[in-house]
């Protein structure tokens, strides 16, 4: 029987709402910027995505824990959201393939949660007033001191969190022996990301965030890939300055999020960052040159300037927003590289979009 006691918690917001809860994971204190996700599962993927380095997620599905935690589902090797926001914590869990419960994992990762929230006020909220910074604490129950906190965290606006994600070491994934090799510049690269490439015929070569296009080349690569990742686009001189380089050597390149503003940047295309960012399962986006729609999972907090795109002589336009008319995705002319602001390897979320990774594929050939 589970003996679990949740103590009270509390979130507080930068604008100075305040949110009474429970605890969740680790009894502690944790701070980052306020986000949330649409998607009805994938909760374990979505605490391992890289991209959400240094944010608090808030999860609008109202069971989070209910099918347990299984050691294969993850897209890094740890937990990278800063803290959780959720409805009802499930620490029982139904499925007999889970290794352990959400809670013993939260605890054994260090953490911090808040769960008995009124979620669907707090997105509400966040809606409204667009992204902010906040504190959860399970530790201290002060409002003041917790306000001092909340003070002295950054915004996420010109922060570069890349360079904290990325491998230390580079290494290699996928058959030696395969026809095609990847140079993958790794800015918080999910793992499924990886599968796609390997289950495709391509060996791919991770390498830390600040290798140079030089450093890559000597591994003798068929193209390049620029990944996902946290953090400020304009914020990373180091990796604008590599995706340059790729495309003056005429390489083939595929960016997929944080890659696709980077390679606008590249060609000379503002990022700004968003009022909410798009993070969900059920995204509408259509691919402008052949005319279809697909569903796609996403997650970002920045984009890139579309009057930019529209006016560059440089790019021409893939792929459309549909709920808000923002660019998803843009190929460079005359040039073999293209990116996408989604996520076309999911995980979690729908398929519609993996045959991006066909489309690099066969550019490699």
């Amino acid at each position: 029987m589970n003996t679990y006691i949740k103590l009270p918690a509390i979130l507080l917001l930068e604008d100075g709402t305040i949110y009474h809860g429970k605890a969740a994971g680790k009894i502690g204190t944790t701070t980052g910027e306020i986000c949330f996700n649409t998607g009805m599962t994938g909760y374990q993927e979505i605490f391992t995505d890289p991209s959400y380095f240094g944010q608090i997620m808030v999860t609008t599905n109202s069971h989070i824990g209910n099918y347990g935690i299984h050691k294969d589902e993850v897209e890094s090797d740890n937990i990278k959201i800063a803290g959780l926001v959720c409805k009802n914590f499930n620490i029982t869990y139904s499925r007999k393939q889970a290794d352990t419960s959400i809670q013993d994992y939260f605890q054994d990762e260090h953490i911090v949660g808040i769960s008995d929230v009124d979620t669907r006020s707090l997105v509400r909220h966040i809606r409204a007033k667009g992204a902010m910074n906040a504190i959860i604490s399970s530790e201290i129950l002060d409002i003041e001191e917790l306000k001092k906190k909340l003070a002295a965290v950054p915004s996420m606006d010109g922060l570069e969190l890349s360079s904290q994600v990325s491998t230390k070491e580079s290494y290699e994934y996928g058959d030696k022996n395969a026809a095609k090799r990847v140079a993958v510049l790794d800015l918080g690269v999910k793992k499924n990301i990886l599968r796609n490439f390997d289950s495709r015929g391509v060996l791919s070569k991770v390498f830390p965030a600040k290798t140079t296009f030089a450093e890559m080349e000597k591994w003798n690569p068929d193209g390049y890939f620029i990944s996902n990742g946290p953090g400020d686009p304009s914020a990373m001189p180091y990796a604008i300055e590599t995706v340059k380089a790729i495309l003056a050597a005429e390489k083939p390149l595929f960016g997929i999020c944080l890659g696709h503003q980077l390679l606008a940047l590249a060609n000379d295309i503002r990022t700004m960052k968003m009022f909410n960012g798009h993070r969900g399962l059920n995204h509408p986006v259509k691919n402008v040159i052949i005319n279809h729609c697909e569903v796609t999972s996403q997650n970002h907090g920045f984009g890139v300037i579309p009057d930019d795109v529209r006016q560059s002589d440089k790019v021409e336009i893939t792929h459309i927003n549909l709920n808000d008319q923002s660019i998803e995705g843009i190929r460079v002319k005359g040039k073999k590289a293209f990116s996408v602001q989604y996520h076309p390897e999911s995980s979690p979320g729908p398929h519609d979009s993996r045959y991006l990774f066909d489309d690099f594929v066969a550019m490699l050939n």
